[in-house]
């Protein structure tokens, strides 16, 4: 396998394909998934002739099952560990839920003084802040939060297959039509990390305040959500991260899930496209 050894000894797995030569796009997954999430993107990118890069986070996927930091500050440094092996520049970067987390806090803190960074991509993502504070009233309460925890240590399978059976696709909504494969397909790669590294993986992508790394982000950037995205509500995230980033762009997809990704493919890719040749 693919392996970049991280400042702590972590090794963290990774897929490159296609022409060296070419412009990169590197994909920051989601909570609690893999660089699999990525499938759809990477294949149609590679075969617009890109460059594709997707990582496991610590603790995900194939990358090292770890005790410690799970966190904003070590999934950025791990990022960065995969970008400067690889000698990434003028990237795009794509981050969706709290890959978009992990992918501003990079942008912001090691991407942009080195010229590797291009464009930014934050796809249904958890920035600036995802709980509730007095700062961010408009936030979730630390309680769903608590919740997640809870439903995790009780029984892993069963609520990994609930939440992709349900809000995560928008597959509970009465109009919806399940997919079992893409359930699958969920559950397969959340049961493939560590119990340890997703329980504190909440309180990364849910307590981290992004809203400086946001500030900071100087290259253009597309916000990309679902206005019925039942796991990062709109009103509390892109909506805000827009009104502060220097160079955003919104686009809001009317009922659109969490997982837009893959259920909605076939919309988000050419929309990717778009902005990645602007």
């Amino acid at each position: 396998m693919s392996m970049v050894t991280a400042a702590d000894g972590t090794g963290i797995f990774y897929k490159d394909w296609g022409p060296k030569d070419a412009q990169p796009i590197v994909f920051h997954h989601g909570w609690p998934l893999s660089g699999d999430d990525w499938d759809a993107q990477m294949l149609y990118f590679l075969g617009e002739g890109y460059r594709v890069v997707a990582h496991d986070r610590r603790g995900h996927g194939r990358s090292t099952q770890v005790s410690e930091g799970h966190d904003m500050d070590h999934y950025a440094a791990d990022a960065a560990a995969v970008i400067e092996h690889l000698d990434l520049r003028d990237a795009i970067h794509v981050g969706h839920s709290t890959g978009g987390g992990e992918a501003a806090h990079y942008v912001a803190r090691y991407g942009q003084p080195q010229g590797r960074v291009a464009k930014l991509v934050l796809i249904g993502a958890v920035p600036p802040i995802l709980v509730k504070t007095p700062a961010n009233p408009g936030g979730l309460p630390i309680e769903v939060f608590d919740g997640l925890r809870q439903a995790l240590a009780t029984n892993r399978a069963q609520f990994y297959l609930d939440f992709a059976s349900g809000p995560f696709y928008g597959f509970n909504r009465p109009d919806a039509k399940p997919v079992p494969s893409v359930v699958h397909n969920w559950w397969r790669q959340a049961m493939m990390g560590a119990a340890k590294a997703q329980y504190d993986g909440i309180k990364a992508f849910s307590e981290t305040d992004f809203t400086e790394d946001i500030k900071a982000i100087d290259v253009p950037t597309l916000v990309m959500h679902g206005d019925d995205d039942q796991i990062v509500p709109i009103h509390d995230s892109a909506l805000l991260s827009a009104k502060i980033l220097k160079r955003g762009t919104l686009k809001v997809y009317e009922k659109f899930p969490h997982g837009m990704s893959t259920t909605q493919a076939d919309t988000i890719n050419p929309d990717l496209l778009a902005f990645i040749r602007s």
